[in-house]
């Protein structure tokens, strides 16, 4: 794995988010249709992590966000950002803050 300078690293906007809603993407196993709030906005993000993760249990979850990946979509439905996991045995697993913080949060 190639190295990246502190530069390059802070060119990531890592933020607290809030997941407000959380629904599974029709015809679709790994996916979850997220609404996070950010602090200052709410945006759809679209996670694999819908075999590990019931919609139920991630609202009102802080986890690490990814604020300033180019949107993407998945299944025709757009994503505005990438909540950040672990891999654990091939499996997902979210980063969550230990206290809870703000949504919006940076984290540094």
């Amino acid at each position: 794995m190639k190295n990246i300078s502190l530069e390059e690293f802070k060119k990531l906007d890592l933020r607290i988010g809030r997941i407000l809603t959380a629904e599974p993407i029709e015809n679709s196993k790994k996916l979850l249709k997220l609404t996070v709030d950010i602090g200052n906005e709410k945006r759809q993000i679209i996670a694999g992590i819908a075999g590990v993760y019931k919609p139920e249990e991630l609202i009102g979850k802080n986890f690490v966000v990814l604020t300033n990946l180019e949107t993407k979509k998945f299944m025709g439905l757009e994503s505005a950002g990438m909540i950040l996991c672990a891999e654990s045995d091939g499996v997902p697993v979210c980063l969550t803050p230990l206290k809870e913080v703000p949504p919006g949060s940076k984290i540094l």
